[in-house]
């Protein structure tokens, strides 16, 4: 492709929006331009690193047996209705009118369409397991689009979705899923961590984000140095403060201390250590239940995990008004003590074993010490994991958490019978004839997300340093004063030889070419000119490198890739 007639215009000005490197280089070297907030149009060399992208994907899916297929954009909104995902999604669905007023979902995700699918043929367990995967655009109304393409309200995903008789096969074919990920993401030039993550409203113990570690990304998650361990925030686990002591039981009290809330204080005002204070908050779920969570003072609830052990979709804190109903109390002086039977209420395994511990005694300034299990209070048929790991803390394994950030380029978990069993008609006959439905396991790559990825780990002060896998070209061609007739005798070898050349044939200075071709970063530069002709060669320099070198004419093919 020559330079002066490609699509393709580079801009020396950046957006004070622009914050995020990829976001600028992207714009900057002429590979995306803002259509409107949050949707971008892919230009031709975009296009072009988006289709390599995908084609790797594609390369690997259909290697595991995956098949490719599309549905629909539009998705019949009953379909939605019928797995209650109108009011459970996690974003505002997009929807459309036909003349008809049949009511439709611009698709944010695919399960439904696939399952109808699915569900529309006669299905054996002698069919069963099965992946049917697409790439198609998604629509998302996110409140606030930032950072280029890494949060958009219009982007294409690879979304795929396998069918399996039992949990135990989708098991082994979800580690199967971990390696293709892996290759997909090592031949994209890009290095990820598997991270354990929520699984949101569906739950289940199946699901894993895959990783590129960055400052800029959104994704939060704790990990060990030697990577042994590695979880979202949301569902980091940790080895928890046990008390362990064999103290005698000390006579409960009701001790008054005005205005004196946070734990600190507390344990420094009641003269004992932290751990033996007890943190509990109320909340009111999206089921109009008033749950009462409780952990040890020296850790913070998560709300995520508090969320699964409530079963809800939905937490807020509760007001100021229910707490002095329920607890008689101003707000900062619940406790876990004589609660009405309304307030459900949820510990932490952080809880468990203790003595002579604090908590509030739901009377406002006063805290109640040396309550006991059995004695004071009932123990708690179950205990569960509702604390926030946190950096410092250990890990399951015993080796210390560390926190970093990253952005999340793929994920897939599992999703059981949720779908199939709320969609009516989702099963398979089994091996003795009775329709049983299928289990489920899902799994997504962010396409544009990728791509800006690899741009935020391969890049420099000057541009984009492509990977070789996905660049839009892999020579750049450049001719200055005296060679642009040899310049074109090599352009047309080289195309002839099957390799994909951008050349810049353009009246342009030297420098400006030079600093075009670092913005693009394409990665062999080769130019052409009257100094390099003088000695029957040509310069030929890598993106990621610094220096040139002079190659004859005759030997450039074989230094090629």
């Amino acid at each position: 492709m020559k330079q002066s007639h490609y699509f393709l215009k580079t801009s020396k000005t950046v957006s004070g929006d622009d914050t995020m490197v990829s976001a600028r280089l992207l714009k900057q070297a002429g590979y995306i331009r803002e259509s409107v907030a949050g949707r971008y149009f892919f230009l031709p060399a975009g296009q072009r690193v988006q289709q390599k992208i995908m084609a790797i994907i594609k390369d690997e899916m259909d290697k595991a047996g995956a098949q490719e297929m599309l549905t629909p954009i539009l998705h019949p909104l009953e379909l939605w209705k019928e797995t209650n995902r109108t009011s459970t999604t996690g974003f505002e669905l997009m929807k459309v009118k036909d003349r008809r007023d049949a009511e439709f979902a611009l698709g944010g995700t695919a399960e439904e369409m696939f399952v109808d699918l699915v569900r529309k043929f006669e299905i054996s367990y002698k069919d069963l397991p099965f992946q049917l995967y697409q790439f198609s655009p998604k629509f998302r109304d996110e409140l606030r689009a930032r950072g280029g393409l890494l949060r958009v309200r219009e982007f294409i995903m690879k979304d795929g979705y396998s069918f399996h008789a039992s949990e135990e096969d989708f098991k082994d074919y979800y580690e199967k899923m971990k390696g293709v990920y892996s290759r997909i993401f090592e031949r994209l030039g890009l290095r990820t961590e598997i991270v354990e993550s929520d699984n949101g409203y569906i739950g289940g113990e199946y699901c894993h984000e895959f990783v590129v570690e960055s400052e800029i990304g959104e994704t939060k998650y704790l990990t060990t140095t030697d990577g042994s361990y590695a979880a979202h925030e949301d569902v980091a686990k940790f080895r928890k403060y046990q008390d362990a002591s064999d103290e005698e039981l000390k006579d409960a009290q009701e001790v008054k201390g005005v205005g004196i809330i946070g734990v600190e204080e507390l344990a420094k005002f009641l003269k004992i250590p932290v751990e033996k204070t007890t943190k509990t908050i109320l909340f009111e779920t999206d089921k109009g239940e008033v749950v009462a969570a409780a952990v040890n003072g020296i850790y913070d609830i998560n709300e995520t995990k508090l969320k699964h052990a409530a079963g809800c979709n939905e937490l807020e804190l509760a007001s100021a008004e229910t707490i002095k109903k329920l607890t008689g109390a101003e707000v900062g002086y619940a406790g876990i003590l004589n609660l009405p039977k309304q307030v459900r209420v949820i510990m932490d395994d952080s809880l468990r074993g203790r003595k002579n511990f604090e908590c509030g005694a739901n009377i406002t300034d006063y805290h109640s010490i040396n309550i006991n299990f059995g004695r004071d209070l009932p123990e708690p048929e179950r205990f569960y994991d509702i604390a926030m790991a946190k950096a410092g803390y250990d890990s399951p394994d015993g080796k210390e958490l560390i926190e970093k950030r990253g952005i999340e380029v793929g994920n897939i978990f599992q999703l059981g019978y949720h779908y199939t069993k709320l969609m009516q008609g989702a099963v398979f006959a089994t091996a003795d004839g009775r329709q049983q439905p299928y289990y489920m396991g899902c799994y997504g790559i962010g396409v544009g997300r990728t791509m800006a990825a690899i741009v935020e780990k391969s890049s420099d002060e000057k541009g984009i340093i492509w990977p070789e896998a996905v660049a839009p070209f892999t020579v750049h061609l450049i001719s200055l004063r005296g060679g642009q007739e040899q310049a074109e005798k090599i352009y047309r070898q080289l195309l002839d030889s099957g390799r994909q050349v951008l050349y810049d044939d353009r009246d342009l200075s030297a420098g400006a070419k030079f600093a075009d071709s670092d913005l693009i970063g394409i990665p062999l530069r080769v130019v052409v000119s009257e100094k390099t002709l003088a000695q029957e060669s040509v310069e030929v320099k890598k993106r990621s490198e610094k220096e040139a070198k002079l190659v004859k004419i005759a030997d450039l093919a074989a230094v090629l890739p």
